[in-house]
């Protein structure tokens, strides 16, 4: 396993990381057993990032997340988490001080830890940029005095956003999904200003939430017509050469060294596992050229998320 150190925080971070997403069922219903497995897998083969969110089946991932780590000692894993988001819609929002901070209360809680690590603004394009900057991130760092967390970041779709917000408050670390991977790179634009920032990076969806995968996107995926069919053209193409789109993506993401760490979720201990032989198996060059020019014509594009104004 390659552990990298996240900007400034002195963080070491498995270059894989276990995403709790699918512990709320997010992608299908799981067995929480074999849940609870796949995170104790996770740890016993290097992974030391983990990843959730009290929106993630409403709850519930970091419910299982908390019978998970039940047993393993805390300082095995390092623990990230949300707040601000709990449901599918506006409504669902919440970005003020007294809600932010009480979030983290029942995180705490429901996970059964003393502190997380990295608690970060979910989804922040859903919200007006003045309050996360004077009154979100202000809340998160008062925590951090109180040792509840260590460090605090912000999450969204719109690459934009990060500078927008960083450029009037700090913060230690961003997470950004489906904009490093094969079909979208548009992070990359972004590192040589998170490098001057210090920020630890984490990149999550690699397979762009199973765009690029054998099995294609679920049902819910926010993805136009024209990226979902070139990725099936990518996957078709990897079939036909007796290989795996999803496999390609983890390692195209994984090669870039400037990126901290990527996310990728699953509720499957088989699955952690084929994913750690992936990323450890060498890249096919000449596919991913041919992967790479199936999905020049859509490189980039992408779609809507929050706000109007914040899009």
């Amino acid at each position: 396993m390659i552990y990298r150190t996240l900007g400034a925080t002195g963080v070491k971070v498995s270059a894989l990381a276990y995403g709790g997403s699918s512990l709320g069922s997010a992608f299908r219903d799981i067995d929480e057993a074999e849940g609870i497995r796949s995170v104790h897998v996770a740890l016993d083969h290097g992974i030391n990032l983990i990843d959730t969110a009290p929106y993630y089946g409403a709850t519930k991932a970091e419910t299982v997340l908390g019978k998970a780590l039940k047993t393993v000692a805390r300082d095995r894993y390092i623990l990230a988490t949300k707040v601000a988001r709990y449901g599918p819609t506006i409504a669902d929002f919440d970005f003020s001080a007294a809600r932010v901070t009480r979030s983290v209360d029942e995180s705490l809680a429901r996970i059964g830890v003393d502190y997380i690590d990295f608690i970060q603004v979910h989804d922040m394009e859903f919200g007006d940029l003045d309050q996360i900057v004077n009154e979100t991130i202000p809340a998160l760092r008062q925590l951090q005095t109180t040792g509840k967390v260590r460090f605090v970041g912000i999450s969204c779709l719109p690459v934009r956003l990060y500078k927008a917000v960083m450029d009037r408050v700090a913060v230690d670390q961003i997470q950004s999904y489906c904009h490093y991977c094969l079909n979208d790179t548009a992070l990359a634009e972004q590192l040589p200003y998170f490098k001057s920032k210090g920020v630890g990076i984490f990149n999550s969806a690699p397979l762009a939430m199973r765009l690029l995968s054998q099995e294609g996107p679920p049902a819910w995926h926010p993805a136009p017509a024209t990226i979902v069919a070139k990725c099936a053209e990518a996957a078709a193409l990897c079939k036909s050469r007796g290989a795996d789109l999803g496999k390609l993506a983890l390692q195209y993401s994984m090669a870039h060294p400037e990126i901290h760490t990527h996310i990728v979720g699953t509720a499957s201990p088989a699955r952690v596992l084929q994913n750690l032989a992936d990323a450890a198996a060498p890249l096919d060059n000449e596919l991913l050229a041919d992967v790479l020019k199936i999905l020049a014509p859509v490189h980039n594009l992408t779609w809507s998320s929050g706000r109007p104004e914040n899009n």
